[in-house]
C-alpha cells in the first residue's frame, strides 16, 4: 500500500512564504509525476504545479514566478515552495503522485490535503 503524508500548511500574511512537503512511502517500484493541486470550497480542484521524473516542471499561470516545485528522489519527497503569497492562494493543497507500485501496478495517489490560508 502506498501512502502520502503532507506537511507545511498554515496561516500566513499576504506577501509571506510557506513550504509544503509530501513524502511517499510504501511498496514502490518507480515514481513518475509528482504534483500539487488546490481546491477552494465550491470550486474544482486545479493544478498548481507538477514535476516529472525528468525534472520538467509545469505551473499554473497564476503561480508562475512565485511558486517552485522540486523533488528529492532519494527521499521520495516533493516540495512546493510558495512565495509572495496572495489571499487568492488560500485553498486546501493536495499532493498527487503517479507511480508504479509493486503489487498494484500504475496508480494515481492523493494526499489528505493541507490547508493554506493567506490573510490580507
Amino acid at each position: 500500500q502506498v501512502q502520502l503524508v503532507e506537511s507545511g500548511g498554515g496561516l500566513v500574511q499576504a506577501g509571506g512564504s510557506l513550504r509544503l512537503s509530501c513524502a511517499v512511502s510504501g511498496r514502490i517500484v518507480r515514481i513518475n509525476d509528482m504534483g500539487w493541486y488546490r481546491q477552494d470550497p465550491g470550486k474544482q480542484r486545479e493544478l498548481v504545479a507538477v514535476i516529472t521524473s525528468g525534472r520538467t516542471t509545469t505551473y499554473a499561470e497564476s503561480v508562475k514566478g512565485r511558486f517552485t516545485i522540486s523533488r528529492d528522489d532519494a527521499k521520495n519527497t516533493v516540495i512546493l515552495q510558495m512565495s509572495s503569497l496572495k489571499p487568492e492562494d488560500t485553498a486546501v493543497y493536495y499532493c498527487n503522485v503517479k507511480l508504479l507500485a509493486t503489487t498494484s501496478g500504475y496508480v494515481d495517489v492523493w494526499g489528505q490535503g493541507t490547508l493554506v490560508t493567506v490573510s490580507s
